[in-house]
């Protein structure tokens, strides 16, 4: 079963040479599809338009239903609301004291608001956000670059 279909899609931005001619991709359940590339090529932009948040000029994407996790995790929460309050209110919190175990993030800190945590806290909090919203495809953009390089490779 197909979770993501990109067919034939053209994106550029004004004034500039297309990032993407033709290009397609296609995941399944259960695939891990890495995208890489140096700064700038595009990477970021290919998720904003799998989300639709950008429109291609040619081709389409269809698409089950998505969660994402953000490079720089201080960005992707709200800054006056508790860590909790933000994802009750796009999750069901079903399973959350079995992912904070999972993610070695003290479930304490979800009463917490966002500048009170470390980068690698917030950042857990952003994996366990997008883990219990069960989405069919998880978009991570550079997923652990807020973490330290243990408790990255712990994660992932």
């Amino acid at each position: 079963m197909s979770v993501l279909e990109v067919e034939n899609l053209s994106f550029g931005y004004p004034h500039s040479a297309l990032l993407y001619e033709n290009f397609s991709l296609h995941v399944n359940v259960g695939e891990v599809v890495a995208i890489l590339g140096e700064s700038g090529s595009g990477k970021s932009t290919l998720f904003e338009l799998i989300t639709g948040n950008l429109k291609p000029q040619k081709g389409s994407i269809r698409t089950s239903k998505i969660s994402q996790i953000f490079q720089d995790p201080y960005t992707s929460f709200h800054p006056t609301y508790t860590i909790i309050n933000q994802i009750s209110d796009v999750a069901h919190l079903e399973g959350l004291h079995q992912l904070c175990h999972a993610l070695d993030l003290d479930p304490d800190v979800l009463a917490q608001k966002p500048h009170q945590l470390s980068g690698g806290q917030l950042q857990r909090c952003s994996i366990l956000r997008a883990l219990l919203m069960k989405p069919d495809l998880i978009l991570a953009d550079e997923p652990t670059s807020a973490l330290d390089n243990i408790t990255g490779l712990h994660v992932m």
